[in-house]
């Protein structure tokens, strides 16, 4: 009986969390409306809502939070729109997201095979055995590493613009999460500050299509 009493409590505390940070979110696009129309926070084309990611490869919260981000978008069917942002404290982040952006070129789902790949071995990763973990990720998805990866610079321009996308969104720390809706009206993006209320801020976002 205390469990079952306790229950719509429970249910209701959340409802309310959820409630406080939808009125933060309006208040932040209030403050500054250049942020409602920022292509950094719309969903990709067909799709009525999305997660938005700002991510280090380095950073152990943002492999602590892609699990429950892919949990997410398949629960939801939705996508996960993933952006790279290698923080200067981090030696190997900024490597790693190009050779990430490497594999893109043969597939994004390869790339972000990789990325996830990372993130469950970043603990072992170091800046001298990157390079060998991109090569045998390579050997295992038949995709050769060549010996200079981005001798042009145009994966790390993609990685800068994805930087600058952080930057317009006045981004602080990594990860940052967003779940964002296509409609124009009402409230179209909200952080998730707290992600225990990632699924709730979801079905509030959806509720609204």
């Amino acid at each position: 009986m205390h469990l079952a009493s306790n229950t719509p409590m429970k249910t209701t505390v959340k409802l309310f969390a959820c409630v406080l940070l939808l009125i933060a979110a309006a208040a932040a696009q209030e403050s500054d409306p250049n942020l409602k129309n920022n292509p950094a926070l719309k969903p990709p084309k067909g799709a009525q809502v999305a997660i938005v990611v700002f991510e280090d490869l380095e950073c152990p919260d943002c492999s602590r939070a892609a699990p429950l981000l892919e949990e997410a978008a398949k629960t939801y069917k939705i996508p996960v729109v993933r952006h790279d942002y290698p923080l200067a404290k981090h030696p190997w982040a900024m490597p790693a997201a190009v050779l990430a952006r490497y594999f893109d070129t043969h597939s994004k789902k390869l790339g972000n095979d990789f990325r996830d790949s990372v993130f469950q071995h970043q603990l072992e990763i170091t800046p001298e055995n990157l390079r060998a973990f991109a090569q045998k990720f390579g050997a295992e998805h038949k995709v050769e590493v060549p010996l200079v990866v981005d001798p042009q610079g145009k994966l790390t321009a993609l990685i800068e613009a994805d930087r600058n996308l952080g930057n317009s969104i006045h981004l602080e720390h990594t990860p940052t999460i967003y779940v964002v809706s296509a409609k124009n009206v009402g409230k179209p993006f909200i952080e998730v500050v707290d992600r225990s209320q990632l699924f709730a801020l979801i079905d509030s976002m959806k509720q609204g299509e």
